[in-house]
C-alpha cells in the first residue's frame, strides 16, 4: 500500500499548480472581479442578443 501511495506521489509534477493548491477568488482584487464575474456575465448576455438577432435572419 505504501508503494502505491509513492507511485501517486510521484505523478504529481513539481512547480506547477495543483488542484489542491488553488486559493478562493479575492474579491477585493478588481482583475479578479472582472474576469471571474463581469465577463462570464457579458459573454452570456452577448450570446443571448446574438442569438435573438440571428433568429430574425431565418424567418
Amino acid at each position: 500500500m505504501l508503494s502505491i501511495y509513492r507511485l501517486l506521489l510521484t505523478q504529481t509534477p513539481k512547480g506547477t499548480p495543483n488542484p489542491g493548491e488553488s486559493k478562493p477568488i479575492d474579491f477585493s482584487d478588481p482583475f479578479e472581479v472582472i474576469v471571474f464575474i463581469i465577463l462570464p456575465i457579458l459573454i452570456i448576455a452577448f450570446y443571448f442578443l446574438w442569438r435573438k438577432k440571428n433568429r430574425g435572419k431565418n424567418k
